[in-house]
C-alpha cells in the first residue's frame, strides 16, 4: 500500500499540538492557545466538503494532551497538575460534550496513557528510595600538604 499525498488538516496560525482520534475516528481532539492559553478542541475529521467543520471548544481552565477513552465516552485530559474528564455524546454530525470534571486531583505527569476501558491512568514517575542517594564519588581534600608529608617522611632519610 502507497501512502497518499500529505496535506494539511488546519492552518490556524496558533499553536495545535496533540492530536489524537477519537475510537471511532470520526473526531480529532488537539489543544491549541488560540484563546492565549492551551485549551482542549474537538473537530471532525475528516473535515466536511465545506471547509474545516464546526469546532467545540473542550476545557474551560486550560487543558493539554488529550486522549479518548475507548470503552465510554469520555475524553481526558490534563489541566495543570489535574485530570479532567469530558462526557460526550454524538447527534448526527453535533459534537456534544458536556462540563468537564475532575478526574484525578494533583497528579501532574507528563508521561501518561490512558486504559482502553477509559477507568484507569498509566503513569511513568520515578520511584523513590527509603534510603537517602549513595554518593557517586568522593573527593578528599588536603590542606598544607608539605607539613603533612614532612611530618611522615623526616628530612634526611
Amino acid at each position: 500500500m502507497k501512502a497518499g499525498k500529505p496535506e494539511p488538516f488546519l492552518k490556524s496560525g496558533f499553536n495545535d499540538y496533540a492530536q489524537a482520534f477519537s475510537p471511532d475516528g470520526r473526531w480529532l481532539a488537539y489543544f491549541s492557545d488560540e484563546s492565549g492559553k492551551p485549551e482542549v478542541y474537538v473537530r471532525p475529521f475528516p473535515p466536511p466538503s465545506s471547509g474545516l467543520g464546526e469546532k467545540w471548544q473542550i476545557s474551560n481552565g486550560g487543558g493539554f494532551n488529550a486522549d479518548w477513552s475507548r470503552n465510554g465516552h469520555d475524553l481526558v485530559y490534563r489541566s495543570g497538575d489535574d485530570f479532567m474528564a469530558a462526557s460526550y455524546t454524538v447527534k448526527g454530525d453535533t459534537f456534544v460534550a458536556e462540563k468537564p470534571r475532575l478526574w484525578i486531583a494533583k497528579f501532574a505527569k507528563n508521561a501518561w496513557a490512558l486504559a482502553p476501558d477509559g477507568k484507569r491512568v498509566l503513569v511513568a514517575a520515578p520511584v523513590g528510595s527509603a534510603e537517602p542517594p549513595k554518593p557517586e564519588h568522593e573527593a578528599v581534600f588536603l590542606e598544607n600538604f608539605f607539613d603533612y608529608l614532612r611530618q611522615r617522611v623526616p628530612l634526611g632519610k
